[in-house]
């Protein structure tokens, strides 16, 4: 096993005219790169192997001198290799994209899973991690780093924003239970805290001795918010649980907190709806966009293009459904059969919105509502199994979906699958 000593030298202290004698203007030179937040280290290998120089850097400060004395070098074909690491690494491969230096991303597994492989020791740190990169990218295991179509960028900022507002009104939600559960208990069941009349009375009003306090008032806020969608007796309900509450009377100070916890989610609630609407405008721009949306609807149609890019960026049905995490793995060995599950090495998000997208499937009566009968009753009631694969059925449609073909339900099923269990 060849030993190798991971030394890094500071960038200022690089000669870099020395650097540039050591290699053929022909020759093939890998820039490959530990990212971090601040300490960035890069090691620059050969083609057969051999390290140049393994350089440390500040980030940002120093790194457009890195990228600047790399493209200097004088050499026919530099090639950059990174981890794809958050967001830490974009100002660098921006920077080379601009020098005209191709970007190559490597898996973290990998090199983490490579961490003894070439010299058998199980210690990993930033000037390893870094020839560890550029070692496998040599291997032939790095991919082309796909820089994301504004739209998919555009997609995938909405949806943070709108996960962003999603884990704000859950905080607001859960603290409000809370305090209702000790001031006022009843009133949840007699609405609900997703109901916007509720939330409104309770900003208006704050406690149920408040409302007691002005019946008639109250009565008229909540058929003026709730209009012809709210019933008249759970008004009814609501008010007679304010006067006759088994909670805890409300101080000035509680009473304000309710106020404030109900005037958020509101505000919350209503942000979350402009950026479903402007989600739901960016579905009409585009035609695959809006034929998988016409499959599992708007919302989780802009979520799978935002997670995983369109439909065309891969070769198959089987490599889309394997970027969901959906792909199925196993481990065995001998007489030992280990069970067969699926990956989830893709975005949870996407196995979220197609899950959902399957439970929306077998609602109404059709081929998948058969077909997950038929399989739960194969599967002696398990209902997981038949759940995740019609996921996985659901996913590979909508890849064809996207590509331009018609959604068909029954081409998902062969005729014997649908058979019932006798």
């Amino acid at each position: 096993m060849t030993k190798y000593k991971y030394r890094a030298t500071e960038f200022n202290e690089v000669d870099w005219t020395v650097l540039r004698n050591e290699v053929p203007i022909c020759e093939r030179v890998v820039f490959a790169v530990d990212v971090a937040k601040t300490d960035f280290v890069v090691t620059l290998l050969t083609a057969d192997r051999r390290v140049l120089k393994t350089i440390k850097w500040n980030h940002p400060q120093q790194t457009r001198a890195v990228v600047g004395q790399v493209a200097a070098l004088g050499m026919e074909r530099v090639e950059a290799v990174m981890e794809p690491t958050g967001t830490y690494g974009d100002a660098l491969r921006g920077l080379l994209k601009e020098a005209g230096i191709v970007v190559y991303r490597v898996n973290p597994k990998r090199v983490h899973d490579a961490a003894e492989l070439y010299d058998g020791v199980p210690s990993l740190h930033d000037a390893k991690a870094a020839y560890l990169i550029g070692r496998l990218h040599l291997e032939g295991v790095s991919q082309r780093w796909q820089e994301p179509s504004e739209l998919r960028r555009d997609l995938q900022a909405q949806l943070k924003l709108l996960g962003f507002y999603q884990e704000r009104h859950q905080r607001a939600c859960n603290r409000l239970e809370a305090l209702l559960a000790r001031h006022w208990p009843e009133a949840p069941y007699c609405l609900g805290l997703d109901s916007v009349s509720l939330l409104k009375l309770l900003c208006h009003y704050g406690s149920a001795a408040a409302v007691v306090a002005a019946p008639g008032a109250a009565s008229e806020l909540l058929r003026r918010i709730g209009g012809p969608f709210l019933r008249g007796e759970k008004c009814d309900a609501l008010l007679a649980s304010a006067r006759t509450t088994v909670g805890v009377p409300a101080t000035e100070g509680e009473r304000g907190l309710i106020q404030a916890l109900a005037e958020e989610l509101l505000e919350v609630h209503r942000r979350c709806r402009l950026i479903e609407k402007h989600l739901e405008v960016q579905v009409g721009t585009d035609a695959g966009l809006e034929r998988q949306a016409e499959v599992i609807g708007r919302i989780s149609a802009v979520v799978l293009r935002g997670a995983l890019g369109e439909p065309g960026d891969y070769p198959n049905a089987a490599s889309y459904v394997k970027a969901a995490g959906l792909n199925l793995k196993e481990r065995s060995s001998g007489k030992h059969k280990g069970r067969v599950k699926i990956a989830k090495r893709g975005p949870s998000v996407v196995r979220f919105y197609d899950y959902f997208a399957v439970l929306r499937l077998i609602r109404h009566e059709g081929p998948a509502k058969r077909w997950y009968e038929a399989k739960v009753a194969r599967d002696g009631g398990i209902k997981s199994k038949a759940l995740t694969a019609l996921m996985r059925k659901l996913l590979k449609a909508l890849w064809h979906v996207g590509r331009g073909a018609t959604f068909d339900e029954g081409k998902l099923f062969g005729e014997r699958s649908l058979a019932p269990v006798a």
